[in-house]
């Protein structure tokens, strides 16, 4: 029999050691964005399409193709917009 979990953080909540490393990556490329732009400006065209298309997949979600993706946090916001919006509707 499996124990219940406690403690720990929620569902969907990013873990401390992510976040701190998209700081970091955030911070590299603010101070070397000239240089990358440069090295960019140097590939040839396919290259470019290359790394354009690598780098929309890091930065574009993968579309949600079932409910079992979300998180319970997710599906909380997303009940309470659908309510919101009904509730629009109804006034209507």
């Amino acid at each position: 029999m499996k124990g219940k979990k406690t403690g720990g953080r929620t569902k969907g909540t990013p873990n401390k050691t992510t976040e701190e490393l998209r700081g970091l990556v955030q911070n590299f490329l603010e101070n070397n964005i000239e240089r990358l732009q440069e090295d960019f400006d140097l590939l040839e065209p396919k290259d470019r399409l290359n790394f354009i298309e690598k780098i929309m997949k890091l930065v574009i979600p993968a579309p949600i193709t079932s409910l079992e993706q979300l998180s319970e946090y997710d599906l909380d916001i997303l009940i309470e917009k659908l309510k919101m919006e009904a509730e629009n509707e109804s006034k209507i």
